[in-house]
């Protein structure tokens, strides 16, 4: 990670769970970080608490245009871009029978488009400043397969689009002789509080039986990210899969 010290670092749904613990890790190795989130004062808040190098920045990454206002200050103050972590997802409980059409195009728009948007910023700026970064997209087992459980409606579909996200950037950037590196990393579930915020937890017997459920810690993914990131610049992790031990499939 010595060679990230100094280097900018661009974490989006940085304001709690897994985007806030990436963000103090790479805040930890000395990077340069600039939290990308709606709740600007969540990141504002953990800036102070690590009293490093944290730089808050408001968006909501479903909004192309947020995104762009987001990447042209990180250029005008802090350029050029090492790392791109796209962490920021959502998802909505409901089933594809009777679910909502905007509660689904809202899941596309976080998890696809704004991941997208994201990278295409981001990856302009290593290219145009000849930086060898990195780019890890926070994807989810469910990415790689459905599990048996009702109302996930479109999320696994967004999460297996990362999936091929992930490898279409890959051969994009080794068409192109670029060495920036792309990893997806997929967590299994992990104890945050997205399943609360977005109503999964909304019955007693939703409540005990997440409750039951083995977890992953926020940490532990963020200690995934630099796991990948503190790899030899020939060594390209394309994909990692974390889960917690008990997760069954």
């Amino acid at each position: 990670m010595e060679r990230w010290r100094d280097k900018v670092a661009v974490v989006t749904g940085a304001s709690s769970g897994i985007g806030a613990a990436i963000a103090e890790e790479l805040v930890g190795h000395g990077c340069i970080v600039v939290g990308i989130a709606r709740r600007k004062e969540r990141v504002e808040e953990l800036s102070r608490k690590l009293k490093g190098k944290l730089y808050a920045v408001k968006a909501d990454v479903s909004k192309e245009e947020d995104i762009l206002d987001a990447f042209k200050w990180i250029r005008q103050n802090l350029s050029p871009i090492h790392i791109l972590v796209n962490n920021a997802g959502i998802g909505k409980p409901a089933n594809l029978i009777e679910g909502d059409v905007e509660d689904f195009k809202s899941v596309f728009d976080t998890n696809v488009l704004g991941l997208t948007i994201a990278t295409k910023e981001a990856v302009k700026d290593m290219i145009k400043h000849n930086v060898d970064g990195h780019v890890v997209h926070i994807n989810s087992v469910l990415g790689h397969y459905v599990a048996k459980v009702p109302n996930l409606n479109v999320y696994p579909a967004s999460k297996h689009a990362v999936t091929a996200l992930t490898e279409t950037l890959r051969n994009d950037l080794n068409s192109i002789g670029s060495k920036i590196k792309v990893t997806s990393v997929s967590p299994g579930l992990v104890e945050t509080e997205i399943f609360a915020v977005n109503g999964y937890l909304s019955s007693n017997e939703a409540m005990d039986y997440w409750q039951s459920l083995p977890k992953l810690q926020s940490k532990d993914v963020a200690s995934a990210v630099t796991y990948v990131l503190g790899t030899p610049p020939h060594v390209q992790v394309t994909e990692l899969t974390v889960r917690p031990v008990g997760e069954m499939a």
